[in-house]
């Protein structure tokens, strides 16, 4: 046993303190959260902000004793995400023994994809932005995880809660008569199956449905099949990277003239590559929805902390990355205090029951499935060229 003198424990308390003082790891440990999303193309109008989101958690956090980095990997292939190179990057992630979480991935097809590799590697993913209720319900999820325990959390509601709302706004909207496309992806074709029922349901007609391939840009053919059943409305199930922008402007030059309504695959701003900027003018009368909270608690502070970062405005899915990535930390930081941050103790502390987060999302925790108990459904429209914030419905008040 190596003995110090007095001096020596002086000595010690000075470089601990400065190391704390800088923000640094006073044990030397480093632990990487790994972000994977589709990254470039048409999808980094959608990903990108929750990327940038995740990435400001992590700045802003420290763990006493451990130093936090982050691995970006980039999913999207020609401007699309991509479940292949998804369940490619999770190996990636799971082979890097530094890697104890994972914020992601965006989109259900990838998630699909990526939680039987992270499930058998015992490593929590937490997605800021997947719906499809087969990635976490039932024997589907079971299934998925092969019966594995959870791994796999998010903080945004499920598509049979997001679906039906956005049929009820439709529906209060006076429409009555909808045509229904998706993407044939697994969440464009879950949401428009959800929507589909529920405005049927409510007394409305759907009076048709097609599917596009989602490397489909010429919808000149279902666009007149769909003109030619008069709809006063039509949902769209899918990205825009699938051609949701491409599709609403085929239906404006159709003469197809009625509002488009779509889940939170075509609310991604109105940057380059975005649902808008494909539209053009097209994109008037569009809506959609967010499957997570808009009144979170203290925007202004996180809009304000966002831009003198990235020196943008948030967008729809940057305080989930956020919400995530603190989930992720607060796990670690338990883990932490039990003695030694392994990936299975980040995953049981987060998937613990009963626990509930603070998060810039507000208060929220898990169910036995991994999703998240906070069950807002945030609704907007396309004004002046951009997606305005017109309300949000509670479901868990319902």
């Amino acid at each position: 046993m190596k003995v110090f003198n007095k001096k020596g424990f002086v000595a010690l308390a000075a470089i601990a303190l400065l190391a704390a003082a800088c923000g640094g790891s006073t044990s030397g440990k480093t632990l990487t959260i790994g972000i994977s999303l589709p990254l470039s193309g048409s999808a980094l109008a959608s990903a990108g902000p929750a990327q940038k989101g995740a990435e400001l958690a992590v700045k802003d956090a420290t763990v006493d004793g451990y130093t936090l980095v982050v691995k970006v990997l980039d999913h999207a292939v020609n401007g699309a995400h991509n479940p292949a190179q998804a369940a490619a990057d999770m190996t990636t992630l799971v082979g890097d023994e530094t890697v104890v979480a994972v914020v992601g991935p965006f989109n259900s097809g990838s998630a699909k994809a990526q939680i039987p590799v992270s499930s058998e590697a015992g490593l929590l993913q937490c997605s800021p932005s997947n719906t499809n209720p087969d990635l976490t319900k039932g024997d589907a999820g079971a299934t998925l995880r092969g019966g594995r325990p959870v791994n796999y959390i998010r903080v945004a509601t499920t598509d049979d809660i997001q679906g039906p709302a956005v049929a009820a706004y439709a529906f209060a909207q006076g429409k009555k008569a909808v045509y229904v496309v998706d993407d044939t992806e697994v969440y464009g074709k879950g949401i428009a199956d959800a929507f589909a029922a529920k405005f049927a349901d409510l007394g409305g007609t759907v009076l048709g449905r097609d599917a596009a391939d989602p490397k489909t840009t010429d919808f000149t053919a279902i666009v007149a099949k769909a003109a030619a059943a008069k709809p006063d409305s039509v949902f769209y199930g899918g990205v825009t990277s699938s051609g949701a922008g491409l599709f609403r402007k085929a239906m404006i030059q159709a003469g197809l003239n009625v509002p488009l309504y779509g889940g939170d695959g075509i609310q991604d701003g109105n940057g380059e590559g975005s649902y808008i900027a494909i539209a053009g003018d097209a994109a008037m009368d569009s809506f959609s929805s967010v499957a997570a909270i808009h009144d979170i608690p203290a925007a202004a502070d996180f809009a304000a902390k966002y831009k003198a970062a990235y020196g943008e405005d948030p967008g729809s899915y940057s305080a989930s990355g956020y919400a995530c990535a603190q989930v992720i930390i607060e796990a670690i930081k338990v883990a932490a205090k039990a003695g030694a941050v392994t990936r299975e103790g980040v995953r049981d502390a987060a998937v613990k029951a009963g626990v509930t987060y603070s998060t810039v999302l507000g208060d929220l925790g898990f169910d036995e499935n991994g999703d998240t108990t906070q069950k807002v459904i945030s609704l907007y429209k396309v004004e002046g060229g951009d997606w305005v914030f017109d309300s949000q419905i509670d479901y868990a008040q319902q």
